[in-house]
């Protein structure tokens, strides 16, 4: 769901960032680490990368649709005022 290496590199900053007794502590405190922030992430409504595109590229489709029948819209209004026009 989260990209992998973006989770490895939070996790190595907070890594550096700990005081060097509890960098000694080594794996099991990345471990830990990594589980707590997968946790969290977790817990967020939020959607991964595929599926924002897929949605992106819905929305993209979707306003080009709309763009469209805007155009066959006017041109139907076009017309129609056009036709009342040349009744009077």
């Amino acid at each position: 769901m989260f990209d992998p290496k973006k989770l490895e590199q939070v996790a190595k900053q907070i890594q550096e960032s700990m005081p060097q007794p509890v960098k000694e502590l080594g794996v099991d405190i990345e471990q830990k680490v990594r589980q707590v922030i997968q946790a969290q992430l977790g817990k967020l409504d939020v959607v991964n990368r595929e599926e924002f595109d897929v949605q992106t590229q819905v929305l993209l489709r979707t306003r080009q649709k709309l763009t469209e029948l805007e155009k066959k819209m006017a041109e139907l209004e076009e017309k129609l005022t056009t036709k009342s026009k040349s009744e009077d």
